[in-house]
């Protein structure tokens, strides 16, 4: 197999799947088996990407050109090469979940479902190896509409009402998007990313420089959850938990974070991000929304409305790191990309599988549970423990990078913003342990035992998974050797 068209195979092969899903409508077994196959043909096409990401190396493949110095292309960097990783691993503990999510719900529709999350899958590969703002414009634009069958899933008022509002915050963001990315070509000439940006020999005046930085951040910033424009995100929780976990950990917000990290250090680049204040604009909006949204998650008694905030704050940590523009604020970012994924999609499982078995949404109803559901509660706590930053979890490690970047950078207010949010994020997790662990609950978990194996096996992975990549950053995928190369990438072309 070619190297070279592995990035088309990576993006086409859940698409594939999506008629053998629908055409096995009436027989789940095999729907279901046409989804983990396509999960796990996708994920080993991208771990075939990781020598040559690991050499720096980038596979190109021109698809077609639309029109001089715009074609569609596929790129496999190492950032796209590292967030490909993420999404595609991921994708097959939720596609394992799912199953016993969907039917221990007893959910309808569950082959559009199936359909729907294998295009969201496609989407997201296809964001992460576009090669130009153009090929990327439209996989982002399509995992939009991709996903909101998802988040409408349940048809009830609340559901419908959350899709309206998803489709006005995120297609907005698309025209916004479709807006910078036409004054870049008509400045630049080019819509290539590039390490360290291509605005390099471009005159900007300054006003340019911030209307176009606020165009492309009002554009990709939806989807990172950046305050003031998060708000469709906890809305959203409407829809089942998988999809909770396919917008908080794996596909939606991480494609949100993504492009943020590819403006700034592809698009603009450090040093006209310096220039311009910009990164001083970023760095403003990032961390108010990281104690904004973990002060407002503390109001919330829903369990995966607090998670929902949690992971707006947990976002614009990534979108802070981005902001330094210092080779350790960049690794720390990229880093809490992976680190964020395994613990905030355990906490979203974990969030589920109480749901199914034991019919509680909220907080203040999860009194003694540990005692009935000990493995869910036992990765509950991991999850919590590594978002607040707490050793051995690799929450701590891109946690401990981004501090590192802040002292690189000689910048302060960036390491009393991490700080305080980690107390915060001690704050409103661990009342929800404590009321698991050590408040006597009621005669409603007689005879209560753990949730389907379907589930609480994806759940113990991913806990698991987030303890040894905490322990090994490098272990199997090689995270951290990644982040940093990518990070010294972008630097040593200033």
């Amino acid at each position: 197999m070619e190297l070279t068209f592995v990035p088309l195979y990576a993006v086409l092969v859940s698409l594939a799947a999506v008629p053998f899903i629908l055409l096995s409508s009436g027989k789940p077994n095999l729907r279901e088996f046409w989804t983990i196959l396509a999960g796990v043909v996708k994920f080993l096409l991208v771990l075939t990407l990781i020598p040559a990401a690991l050499e720096g190396r980038t596979i190109e493949l021109t698809l077609f050109e639309i029109a001089p110095n715009l074609p569609i292309e596929l790129r496999a960097d190492p950032f796209g090469v590292y967030f490909a990783i993420v999404a595609s691993g991921l994708w097959i503990f939720t596609s394992f979940y799912s199953i016993g999510y969907m039917r221990g719900h007893k959910e309808k529709k569950q082959t559009r479902y199936f359909a729907s999350f294998a295009i969201c899958l496609s989407s997201t590969i296809g964001i992460a190896f576009s090669g130009n703002l153009l090929t990327f414009l439209i996989f982002y634009e399509m995992l939009t509409i991709a996903t909101y069958p998802l988040v409408i899933h349940s048809e009830n008022k609340e559901a419908i009402r959350a899709g309206r509002k998803y489709l006005a915050y995120t297609l907005t963001a698309g025209l916004l998007l479709i807006a910078a990315v036409g004054i870049t070509y008509s400045l630049t000439g080019t819509l290539s990313f590039q390490p360290g940006g291509i605005f390099g020999d471009v005159e900007l005046s300054n006003t340019m420089a911030v209307s176009l930085f606020l165009l492309y951040l009002g554009g990709v910033g939806v989807k990172a959850g950046i305050m003031p424009i998060h708000s469709w995100l906890p809305s959203a929780m409407a829809a089942p938990t998988p999809v909770s976990a396919l917008l908080h950990a794996v596909a939606v917000v991480k494609s949100g974070v993504f492009g943020i990290i590819r403006v700034v250090h592809y698009v603009f680049g450090p040093e006209v991000m310096g220039n311009f204040g910009l990164n001083d604009i970023l760095m403003v909006i990032a961390g108010v929304t990281i104690i904004v949204a973990s002060l407002l998650a503390f109001a919330q008694d829903n369990l995966k409305r607090r998670l929902a905030y949690s992971t707006v704050g947990h976002l614009s940590y990534i979108v802070l790191g981005a902001a330094m523009v210092t080779p350790l604020g960049l690794t720390g970012s990229i880093m809490h990309i992976s680190a964020h994924a395994t613990m905030k999609i355990t906490l979203f499982f974990c969030a589920g599988a109480i749901m199914v078995n034991l019919h509680k949404k909220n907080i203040s109803d999860l009194n003694g549970i540990a005692t009935v559901m000990p493995w869910t509660m036992g990765a509950f706590v991991i999850g919590s423990m590594g978002l607040a930053g707490l050793p051995p979890i690799n929450g701590f490690v891109s946690k401990w990078f981004l501090g590192a970047g802040v002292l690189e950078g000689d910048m302060m207010l960036p390491l009393i913003i991490l700080i305080i949010s980690g107390l915060l994020n001690v704050g409103y997790f661990f009342p929800i342990i404590h009321r698991a662990y050590f408040k006597k609950g009621g005669k409603e978990l007689e005879g209560h035992t753990e949730a389907s194996p379907f589930m609480v096996v994806p759940i113990v992975i991913t806990a698991t998974a987030s303890v040894i990549f905490g322990l090994f950053p490098d272990l199997f995928f090689h995270f951290f050797e990644l982040a940093s190369g990518i990070a010294e990438t972008v630097f040593n072309t200033l």
